[in-house]
């Protein structure tokens, strides 16, 4: 049997306004845009290090899936996830949980939320694998 998942293509979010999001993704987060179909109001993004595509466009009035704004549990990597809210701060995002350091079991884990405009949620985080922490 093969496996039910060989990969990711996409990760979609729902949105309210498409000129907004595209200025949020591109300027705030520094992704860069790899299409735009202002017909369907629908844009995609790559994420940086993947193959795997940040897509956005306005819910249709008999699709499926979440409102916009519902989003969360997506997480992004950074090595340094204090410094990255930081400059998502500085170029207007919203920060919705400063970043904190904890010890877990798959090492130091430092993570932070931020928001897009129309209140989806995303995690950056770093793990610091190393002994663990949890041991002593």
């Amino acid at each position: 049997m093969s496996d039910a998942i060989e990969g990711m293509e996409a990760v979609t979010v729902h949105i309210r306004d498409i000129q907004r999001a595209r200025k949020f993704y591109s300027e705030v987060l520094g992704l860069k845009e790899v299409s735009y179909l202002p017909s369907v109001s629908r844009a995609a993004f790559a994420i940086p290090g993947t193959t795997t595509l940040l897509t956005m466009h306005i819910l249709g009035e008999n699709e499926g899936g979440r409102e916009p704004g519902t989003v969360s549990g997506v997480v992004f990597s950074h090595h340094d996830p204090t410094a990255a809210c930081s400059e998502i701060r500085r170029r207007g995002g919203t920060i919705v949980d400063e970043p904190t350091t904890f010890p877990t079991p798959m090492g130091t884990v430092t993570l932070g939320v931020f928001a897009d405009p129309d209140g989806n949620q995303f995690v950056l985080r770093h793990i610091e694998k190393g002994p663990n922490p949890l041991s002593r």
